[in-house]
């Protein structure tokens, strides 16, 4: 017997983002909206098939494969399926059948791409696309969420005024927020300041176990976390003050002070290359690229797209780096022989983040001879030992031109290149895979260049040197778990988070790496080889298209989090929690981890697009 029309309203109002509409609008939808029984094993759609509309399951559970015929998903009850296909080119991008008898919901193409139209909201949760806007650095056009540059930090009005110095201090901060503990401890009621401080307490006296209460500034002006930027110049300057707390539907949110838009207009990737440019020891270099976590706070604030984020960042590492092997050589004297510094990894691919280690190798001149070996030496520990000291820590596979291995002339490293594509063990794969993402950072970058293009050729040209690659580009995979949701790691420090560097951009780096030996392309970042290899018909312009969207939301959710943990006072790392994701946030991202899956299922088929 058929759901009554209210029934069905009901169900819809559980299901994003249906529940956001509008009674009557619901109601609409609710009519148009085709149910379709299925019993178990029956076929709804198949690949490369029209779509009639998008799927919502209200009862049983659903397969999708994909092309080759490769689980990619099991879906249950309020999951919806088929927008991908119907968003890109309205053909069925994966196949879906009934795991169970299953009841369906079909909205149809018309009804859904009105509702696209008419509300954000739905175009929002369907659209995978990360738009970007172009504020950039533009700190008065920023919202104040992205400017806090810490959690916030408040005390309660019975507070003593030397325990509420003692904890500035101790956090090096010139204000507390003063908050109701009677309501949690977020209420905002006041606030102290160390001006406060000295001339309410210290200038006329007051005993030390005086409470805050007596002292603050209460019921401050305030910015919810909607505001600008612009609005924190215009309050400060009208008003005379240099701090002002941030205060979100009641809840104290955080106080932004004139020191710190001072910082955050002082902190950009060309400050710090500049001060990089300039340092006279390792230790002031140290001291500046301390700053580039809150350079990625601020660069991910300004809503700039990852791969900007990521080249800013890998500025630095290669100014670093440049500034290290000058003081090298004018701590050790002219070089013997004319030499080439080469980093691998995420420095090669211009993709560092807040956390990175070290990847690097140096080239010698093939006029080389053993008696050049101990300056090289000396040199490569110099540069490394002061990367490590900047914050790029010591490579774990020791893959460091600290390495004898590693630091030798360009003949010996044509004959490893040879060798690896040549020889197929696993370690001449995992070699190769490193070092096609060289690039060189400073001095003779013509050691290089021919022995690139030699590779790429050789290598592309041996069918069984590329099918290892494939496979070892497989040895990665996105966490996804088989019922609608993610395979996070289950005990230790990371338990119940997501690895987004090793199951997140990692396996689209893999992906891309196979497609630049397929298509002998010389760029080395990630992006640009995608792109790379869509202009050269290695992969699919749709294939193209959905991988990199799925790229860019993944590398973005990366920096994200990092961005997120940085302002809360933690270190960044590459772990993200899915539970501290909102439903569209997981939703979206778990469909990029499938975009990357079906490419990887079509590449380890020995095809090239999705379909």
């Amino acid at each position: 017997m058929d759901e009554t029309l209210q029934t069905l309203i009901g169900f819809l109002e559980t299901v994003h983002p249906y529940d956001t509409l509008p009674r009557d609008e619901l109601s609409q939808v609710a009519r148009a909206m085709m149910r379709r029984d299925y019993a178990a094993g029956d076929l709804i759609y198949e690949i490369d098939e029209p779509l009639g509309g998008i799927f919502l399951i209200k009862k049983g559970g659903v397969e999708v494969t994909d092309r080759n015929g490769a689980l990619v998903s099991l879906l249950s009850a309020r999951n919806t399926f088929g927008e991908r296909g119907l968003m890109r080119d309205g053909l069925a991008a994966t196949t879906a059948r009934a795991k169970e008898d299953s009841i369906v919901l079909m909205l149809p193409v018309s009804e859904f791409r009105r509702l696209i139209g008419q509300y954000p909201v739905f175009d929002r949760f369907f659209n995978r696309s990360r738009r970007q806007d172009s504020r950039g650095g533009d700190i008065a056009m920023q919202k104040v969420s992205d400017l806090i540059a810490r959690k916030p930090l408040s005390c309660s009005p019975d507070t003593p005024v030397d325990e509420a110095a003692r904890m500035m201090r101790d956090a090096h901060v010139s204000s507390l927020g003063v908050t109701d503990p009677a309501d949690g401890g977020e209420r905002l009621l006041g606030i102290i300041t160390v001006r406060d401080l000295a001339n309410r307490v210290l200038a006329e006296g007051r005993d030390p176990a005086t409470p805050v209460r007596a002292v603050m500034t209460a019921d401050p002006i305030s910015l919810p976390l909607t505001a600008l930027g612009s609005d924190i110049f215009h309050i400060m300057l009208e008003r005379k003050i240099g701090h002002l707390p941030i205060v979100d539907h009641g809840r104290f949110a955080g106080m932004i002070t004139q020191t710190d838009l001072t910082r955050f207009q002082a902190v950009s990737s060309a400050v710090l290359i500049r001060d990089i440019s300039g340092a006279t020891s390792i230790e002031e270099m140290a001291a500046v690229t301390a700053r580039i976590p809150q350079l990625l706070v601020q660069l991910v604030g300004g809503h700039l797209s990852h791969e900007v984020v990521t080249r800013l960042i890998t500025d630095i590492a290669d100014a670093v780096t440049r500034r290290l092997l000058a003081m090298a050589e004018a701590e050790f004297g002219t070089p013997p022989v004319p030499y080439l510094w080469l980093a691998c990894g995420s420095q090669g691919r211009q993709e560092q983040t807040g956390v990175s280690d070290q990847d690097n190798c140096l080239f010698l001149d093939d006029a080389a001879t053993d008696d050049d070996m101990p300056y090289f030496d000396h040199l490569a520990r110099f540069v490394s030992d002061g990367l490590n000291a900047c914050g790029y820590v010591y490579c774990p596979g020791d893959m460091m031109a600290t390495a004898a291995r590693w630091r030798q002339p360009v003949r010996v490293w044509r004959e490893y290149f040879r060798a690896w594509t040549t020889t197929h063990s696993p370690e001449s794969q995992m070699l190769a895979s490193v070092m096609f993402d060289l690039r060189p950072i400073g001095g003779t970058a013509g050691l290089y260049h021919d022995l690139q293009a030699e590779t790429l050729e050789m290598a592309s040209r041996n069918s069984i040197f590329v099918a290892h690659m494939i496979a070892n580009s497989l040895k990665h995979t996105p966490p996804l778990g088989l019922i609608r949701g993610f395979a996070t790691i289950r005990s230790g420090e990371h338990r119940n988070h997501i690895d987004m560097k090793h199951n997140g951009v990692v396996p689209v780096a893999d992906l891309a790496r196979v497609y630049a030996l397929q298509g002998r392309l010389t760029d080395v970042n990630t992006r640009a080889r995608l792109q790379g290899a869509e202009d050269a018909g290695v992969i699919s312009a749709s294939g193209a298209r959905d991988l990199i969207e799925a790229y860019d939301l993944i590398a973005t959710m990366r920096l994200e989090n990092q961005a997120h943990l940085v302002k809360s006072g933690r270190a960044p790392d590459n772990y993200l929690a899915p539970s501290d994701l909102s439903d569209f946030e997981r939703s979206h991202l778990r469909d990029a981890f499938v975009v990357v899956r079906t490419m990887q299922s079509a590449v380890g088929h020995g095809k090239g697009t999705l379909g």
